[in-house]
């Protein structure tokens, strides 16, 4: 008691001391004090009121803003205490503010303000002692003050069902006032105070049936209204002063709705033009119109008739309201607005007609506001005056056609506006709904802006995606819209001009068809009968499909595409629901799973054409199959503005037409391709070659006949001719047909059967491309000028050698031609080809099986030193002919711009395996040099002379020094501008076959990165990439670790772009993403400044965002973010490489802490959909996939960081209890934190003192998440004395402290653990901070925001450690209030609450000797029978619980026998004989204490009722053996004492008693 005392007058002279700091004019300390007097006001809010009201009347000429901080301390004090307060300090608290607000008459506007505030805090709950006081400064006849008025206002707001009930008096007493206000502040507070009296009645009437007085009426207020508002309405608003007329205007308004109706009635041909003529002064709109509109609301309620004569003015002066922009830099602009269209809303439900007359002949203004405006305002009464606009649904659609075809973007806007509100109404399933719904899908479908918008102007994208919400919500959520939608949207998937629709559409029809399947199997089946406009199944695959094969345009069609193809399969076809079902879901989860950047395109367009040939089979209707490929010919056409789609298509036409037996369908499909395509278009050369091609899998012979048929057709000849008579061509269109017509033979080669096509090659295949290329003009063979000729015949040559070679019979193939073709590729020294050229005709002649055969001995090395002395020819050539040809001795250095190029190509050759290539190859290298002066000399350059005799029996040492040789110059001498080039064209050398060359590309890219890689700042995203590429291509180990060297070579100069880059790369990560972020780990210093970035990185964003689903309403799951995310994957990656230990050790504490904040802020994280379908793929591979789960990463790299920092022992010791699992879990997060912060405690001690530190800033983060790990980790190292020794205990003892007013339930708990802990750790430190901590013990079991307990049970359990460490004199303080709180606890449901709450008894019977002693054996007494009962509870910890308390009780008793039967009978270990031990126990109570019978009996009672059987069965049975030791002999008194209980406890037995 003493203690609490002290504590308390302690917290008083900090209070008078805080008072007299105000005088310090710093507003930042003067902030602090405020806040300090609150927090002291919490604790004990009596005694800091008092103190507060005291000093105030001590300090009579303390100065008023110093006043005005107590003030504003004392109301923060009495809101947040109100309901705990006395009257008695109530009335102290009022008495003050009231002195304070009226002691001058002067209004000093913040000194008064704070006292009038304190004022109607304390009447939130002390009414009547408020206007007690108040009540006596407002007299009759006296003008009163300011605040005064404005206290009674503000009271009537924050108490209605007090306040009101003093209002008529108040009233009565104020009107007389009115007069007497001549000043315009005073007629101010007296509009503010009408105002707010009249909408608290309004509330109050609106709420009789929770009023105190329900008998109170509209009518007891009416005169008093109209009459102050025929003061301020006649008088006050005619002041020139605007402040005054705001003030008159803001009253009105709730005015109205009290006055008479005849009253009103009268005044409304005066009242509503002298409103409306307000707009014209400079008074706000915002309040005019709010005001206005109560009026009308007022107006209509009571059926008023003379409105109807105001309508036109209202209506011409509203209208231009709405129409004017609303200005987002004036705050009050948009409640105008509305205001605005309440006052619309409410004359429609009274006048529909004339408000309809007067809106729609204004959307054919050729003002785009007016137009804009009268929609918003028809949108607003279509969805707020329904029932009256229900008749004019027909007239109202008619009259949307103008606004339809408006190309205003904010009319399109304001248009889709009014349909969504339409379909909410029932507008659309009236005739002519279709239409607003197919301007709706044409809005979805918009173009993107080709000019720039002016800035207030709207753009096509805004109005795009309005369309597509408004598309997707009224499929969604409007069920009525079911029947106009379903299968009405189905018309607008095929039509080309839909296309940038079609994602939402899908949306919306796979929501409507499955609701249609969920309605059954014929509610979703389309009759096409009545549906005449609706595209067939097959055109709706088709074009579905099609779409598919560019996924991720128009926001990711692909996906939507196929999954409305798969809930429409009995629609499309019977026979397809089973196949779709398996097929469809795995197509969409690859495009989930990959990006636009990742995903291959060859790769996607393949698994679509399996996907049609898998259906197509499923199908097996040789009709619906030629109807399918007839309707993709006729939606060629269509997809011409679309290249890579319409290439698509021909491939599906080819498949369509592979599947189909009816070769006649095939011949004449084939037919139409050749005769329709547009030749010119690259893209659908391609394509129509491939559909040849994959056609040609199933119907070679047809194929190959339809091309040479076309061959003679007529088409074909018009277009070769020499007089062309197609005029509209170009004149190389021929050119471009036999291009085609070649390529055409090329994939039919590739694609058709291997075992059928050899047979066909020279005879079909070969002569066919040969005739086609051969040019001829009156019959004289000419060579063609057309590069697309020349190389389609190189491709279609390439594909034909390919299924030669691919062929199982290659090696018996005899082939004639051979000559011919190499007569063909050859010769063409000028072919202006170049190196593609080349390489494609050395790639087909080494696929010819045979070739070797009359050609060369050794054909590979002939072959290959053929190739390079032929293209060394050609560069030493060009170099002469063109660089030295351009020297002059004037010039120092002749620019040739592709130098690099050259020499990059050239260079890695210098080691290549023969040494006739070496020579050639280093020979013009040399002849490259001529590219600088004549005069001009270097010494490395000189050097290379003098190997070229050394080439012919090389050492590889000395050639990969000359390389780098070489290399060195190039860095010194090379224009910048040609860098990049010099190093795209090196890194493809790394794939190069001779070894040697390989290496010497990676020690050349090296070298040249070190001389010159700090000026690539802006292309190190395009080297990483080409790195990722070159490693997934090689597997030479030298030539992985020289792409490592790169990767640490470019970080060294440029960190920032390596690491952004590589956090580019998709997750998870590659082994060769890994392999790269592992690079980075080779040197300390450069490893540390990546590891701090990658820190920024992940602590920069927000660690995940709350997704919100748009149809499962209020649920919403954490969806991580990416770069955070991907940073934890990076440090992984660097900290799992051994050499990053240095590194990781210099910045252990910062790792450690950032890592524990991320596992705790993934916890219950799920991934990004695209990589959860990533993590799904990859879980049903053979191989283990790598976890993605956000927290397991973060979990993993916090492993690898405790590992390389030389913590591996913690990282053991957590792992072998189970901690790295249980911190992933949401519910046991703590729990394993708090085994990692035992483990750092045991194992890395020295640690610890930069981790807390840096720990402690995030006790106050904004995530629950944070603050529960580090207040989780911060209580178990408060259980190893290791904080005692690091001199870390008082301040994380006050900072668990701090936590006790966390607003997570969690923290509050895991601080009291902390706490709890400290007598494990540092048992001697709890004497000295004992009374700190038993106060933290009680404030956590009176927690009020803890409804499951947790808080509770911790503070008992925490409490009972800490007793056997704190001095008496701590606890005594507090000993009767612990009792009397865990009471309630014994009878629990939660057995942990039951137990913990008995054990803190038992244990609070050691400090009851002394003064405590009479008090608390009353306790006892009080606990006793619940004690006793609690020995049969069904759970035995309980019962091990009650046997403790039981004997710790017994002493403090006074009854040796009970105290020697608890300490005989009840041990732990030992079972107890219930019935014999009630009957001695009862006898023992009998005896020493037999007043406690009715106690005794009453307790008992109670448990009748019980819900636990064994306890129910003890209580009767404990009266009776009560009863059998009160009266041993006498059984007829028993029966007495139980016929007596109704009288004595009021219970009535519901059952027979037998007693004996």
């Amino acid at each position: 008691m003493l203690s609490l005392a002290k504590d308390l007058y302690a917290k008083l002279e900090l209070a008078v001391t805080l008072m007299d700091a105000t005088t310090d004019k710093d507003p930042l300390v003067q902030e602090q004090i405020y806040n300090a007097l609150c927090y002291l006001g919490d604790s004990e809010p009596e005694e800091i009121l008092n103190s507060c009201d005291e000093y105030l009347r001590q300090h009579d000429k303390l100065a008023y803003p110093l006043r005005v901080i107590i003030l504003k301390a004392m109301e923060a004090v009495l809101t947040n205490n109100i309901d705990y307060l006395d009257k008695s300090t109530a009335k102290i608290v009022i008495f003050l503010a009231s002195n304070e607000m009226t002691k001058s008459k002067e209004i000093i506007y913040d000194w008064q303000q704070a006292a009038s505030n304190v004022l109607v805090a304390a009447g939130r709950r002390f009414i009547n002692k408020v206007m007690e006081e108040v009540l006596t400064k407002f007299q009759p006849g006296i003008l009163p003050h300011y605040f005064i008025v404005q206290t009674f206002a503000n009271l009537s707001v924050s108490n209605v069902f007090g306040m009101v009930p003093f209002l008529n008096s108040i009233l009565g007493t104020m009107l007389p006032m009115l007069g007497m206000a001549k000043q315009d502040h005073m007629k101010c507070v007296f509009c503010y105070a009408l105002q707010h009296f009249s909408e608290s009645i309004q509330e109050y009437l609106a709420n009789l049936d929770k009023a105190p007085d329900p008998t109170v009426r509209k009518d007891t207020f009416s005169n008093e209204i109209f009459n102050a508002y025929d003061v301020l309405f006649n008088i006050w608003l005619q002041s020139r002063e605007a402040k005054l007329r705001f003030a008159v205007v803001k009253a009105l308004g709730p005015m109205s709705h009290l006055m008479p109706s005849e009253k009103l009635e009268e005044q409304l041909p005066r009242l509503v033009p002298g409103i409306l003529a307000l707009y014209k002064k400079h008074v706000e709109a915002f309040y005019v119109t709010k005001s206005l509109c109560q009026i009308l609301e007022a107006s209509v309620n009571f059926g008023s008739r003379t409105l109807d004569t105001q309508l036109d003015a209202l209506l011409s002066t509203l209208h231009p309201q709405i129409c004017a922009p609303v200005e987002s830099s004036v705050p009050l602009s948009l409640k105008n607005h509305n205001e605005v269209l309440r006052c619309f809303t409410v004359l429609a439900c009274t006048f529909p007609d004339r408000l309809l007359g007067f809106l729609l002949p204004k959307l054919e203004s050729h003002n785009e506001r007016i137009r804009v405006g009268t929609l918003i305002i028809m949108r607003q009464i279509i969805n707020c005056a329904s029932s009256q606009m229900e008749i004019k649904k027909p007239f109202i659609l008619s009259s949307m056609k103008l606004p339809l075809q408006d190309n205003s973007n904010k009319v399109k806007r304001a248009v889709v506006q009014v349909i969504s509100a339409m379909a909410h109404h029932g507008y659309l399933e009236q005739t002519g709904g279709e239409v607003m719904i197919e301007y709706i899908v044409h809005q979805c479908a918009l173009p993107p802006d080709t000019q720039t918008p002016e800035a207030d102007d709207l753009t096509s994208d805004s109005v795009q995606n309005i369309s597509i919400n408004t598309l997707f919500l009224i499929s969604t959520t409007v069920d009525r819209m079911d029947a106009v939608l379903w299968p009405y949207l189905l018309e607008f998937v095929t039509p080309i001009q839909f296309t940038g629709a079609l994602t939402p559409l899908c949306r919306s029809l796979m929501h409507l068809a499955t609701k249609k399947q969920e309605e059954g199997e014929s509610a979703s089946l389309i009759h096409y009968d009545t549906h005449a406009n609706l595209p067939l199944p097959c055109a709706l695959m088709a074009r579905l499909l099609i779409v598919s094969s560019q996924p991720y345009l128009g926001d990711g069609r692909g996906a939507a595409a196929l999954r409305l193809l798969n809930v429409l399969h009995l629609n499309i076809h019977p026979m397809l629901g089973e196949l779709w079902n398996k097929k469809i879901p795995p197509l969409v989860e690859h495009l989930e799973a990959n990006t636009e950047k990742s995903l291959s395109p060859k790769e996607w367009e393949d698994k679509l054409l399996l996907f049609l040939r898998e259906t197509l089979t499923a199908i097996s209707d040789n009709t619906w199959i030629s109807q399918f490929s007839a309707e993709m010919c006729k939606q060629l056409n269509s997809y011409n503005c679309f290249p890579s789609e319409k290439n698509f298509l021909y491939k599906c036409i080819g498949t369509a037409l592979g599947v189909c037996s009816n070769k006649d369908v095939v011949q004449k499909q084939l037919q139409e391709l050749l005769e329709t395509a547009r030749y010119q278009e690259e893209a659908e050369r391609e394509g129509l070659a491939s559909g040849f091609g994959i056609c040609a899998i199933n119907h070679l012979d047809e194929t190959l006949a339809k091309l040479e048929d076309f061959v003679k057709s007529d088409v074909f000849k018009k277009s070769v001719g020499l007089f062309s008579i197609f005029k509209d061509r170009s004149d190389n269109e021929a050119e471009k047909i036999k291009s085609t017509l070649i390529l055409c033979y090329g994939y039919v080669a590739r694609y058709a059967p291997k075992e059928l096509v050899l047979s066909r090659i020279e005879a079909d295949i070969l002569r066919n491309v040969f005739q086609y290329f051969d040019t001829r003009v009156l019959g004289i063979k000419v060579e063609t000028k057309d590069l697309t000729l020349k190389l389609c015949l190189i491709r279609s040559i390439s594909m034909i050698s390919q299924a030669i070679s691919d062929s199982a019979q290659s090696d018996a193939f005899v082939f004639s031609r051979k000559a011919e073709l190499l007569a063909q590729m050859l010769v063409r020294e000028n072919s202006g080809l170049g190196t593609r050229f080349w390489g494609e005709v050395l790639g087909c002649l080494s696929l010819f099986p045979g070739a070797r055969e009359g050609v060369s001995a050794d054909w590979e090395q002939t072959c290959r030193d053929w190739k390079w002395r032929m293209v060394a020819w050609f560069a030493m050539r060009f170099i002469n002919t063109h660089v030295c040809v351009s020297f002059s001795p004037a010039q120092t250095v002749v620019p040739f711009y592709n130098l690099g190029v050259l020499v990059a190509l050239f260079s890695p050759r210098c080691s290549d395996s023969l040494a006739s290539i070496r020579a050639v190859l280093l020979s013009l290298l040399l002849v490259s040099h001529v590219g600088f002066a004549h005069n001009y000399r270097d010494e490395r350059v000189e050097r290379l002379k003098d190997l070229k005799k050394g080439l012919e029996d090389p050492d590889f040492t000395i050639l990969f020094n000359t390389c780098y040789n070489i290399a060195m110059v190039i860095g010194k001498r090379l224009p910048p501008d040609q860098l990049m080039s010099l190093l795209l064209m090196m890194f493809e050398g790394l794939a190069d076959p001779d070894q040697n060359c390989s290496r010497a590309a990676a020690v050349m890219i090296n070298a040249i990165l070190k001389e010159r890689g700090g000026v690539l700042l802006e292309k190190v995203p395009v080297i990483m990439a080409l790195i990722h590429s070159k490693l997934q291509e090689v597997d030479e180990e030298h030539l992985r670790k020289a792409a490592q060297q790169t990767v640490y070579i470019l970080a060294s100069q440029h960190r920032t772009a390596v690491v952004s880059s590589l956090l580019g790369s998709s997750l998870p990560f590659d082994s060769h993403t890994c392999a790269m972020w592992k690079a980075l780990a080779m040197e300390p210093a450069l490893t540390s400044q990546i590891l701090e970035l990658l820190l920024d990185k992940m602590n920069r964003d927000v660690p995940y965002k709350e997704n919100k689903s748009f149809l499962l309403g209020s649920t919403s799951e954490r969806i991580a973010t990416p770069l955070p995310f991907a940073a934890t994957c990076a440090l992984h990656e660097i900290m799992s490489a051994p050499e990053s230990g240095a590194a990781v050790l210099g910045l252990y504490p910062h790792l450690f802490v950032a890592l524990l904040l991320r596992v705790s802020c993934t916890v219950g994280v799920q991934l990004p959909k695209n990589l959860q379908s990533k993590e799904r793929k990859s879980a049903s591979w053979s191989q283990a996939p790598r976890n993605l789960e956000p927290c397991s990463c973060a979990v993993e790299a916090l492993r690898a960081m405790l590992t390389q920092g030389g913590s591996d022992e913690a990282v053991k010791s957590v792992g072998s209890a189970g901690g790295w699992e249980l911190m992933k879990s949401l519910e046991r997060h703590h729990d394993g934190i708090a085994l990692l912060a035992r483990a750092m405690a045991k194992h890395a001690g020295p640690k610890l003192p930069l981790i807390v530190k840096n720990l402690f800033p995030m006790l106050n983060s904004m995530y629950d998440s944070q603050r529960i790990t580090t207040t989780a980790f911060f209580a178990e190292l408060l259980n190893s004395s290791v904080v005692s020794d690091l001199i870390l205990l008082e301040s994380m003892m006050d900072n668990m402290t701090g936590r006790q007013k966390d607003p997570c339930t969690l923290v509050r708990m895991l601080a009291l653990r902390g706490l709890g802990n400290i007598s494990s750790g540092s048992p001697d430190k709890v004497r000295k901070h004992g009374a700190q901590l038993l106060a933290s013990m009680v404030n956590g079991m009176d927690d009020k925001d803890d409804p499951d307990n947790l808080v509770a049970l911790e503070a008992m359990s925490s409490l009972s450690k800490l007793l056997d460490h704190v001095e008496e004199r701590d606890i005594h303080s507090m000993l009767l209030h612990i009792a009397i709180r865990i009471r309630p606890f014994f009878d629990n449901e939660n057995h942990q609450l039951r137990t913990s709450s008995i054990i803190l008894f038992g244990n609070l019977t050691k400090f009851s000797a002394g003064n405590c002693e009479d008090v608390f054996f009353e306790q006892i007494l009080n606990g006793l029978v619940t004690l006793l009962l609690h020995l049969q509870d069904p759970k035995p910890e309980v019962i091990k619980a009650c046997k403790f308390a039981l004997r710790m009780c017994g002493p403090n008793m006074g009854c040796e026998g009970l105290c020697d039967m608890f300490l005989n009978h009840l041990h732990e270990d030992r079972s107890l004989h219930y019935g014999e031990f009630m009957n001695d126990v009862c006898k023992h109570l009998m005896q020493n204490y037999p007043e406690m019978l009715n106690r005794l009996i009453s307790t008992n009672l109670f448990y009748f009722k019980s819900n636990w059987v064994d306890i129910r069965a003890a209580a009767p049975m404990f009266i009776g053996k009560v009863a059998l030791a009160l009266f041993p002999h006498r059984p007829c008194d028993r029966v007495g004492l139980f016929l007596m209980l109704p009288l004595t406890t009021g219970w009535v037995p519901q059952f027979p008693l037998c007693i004996s």
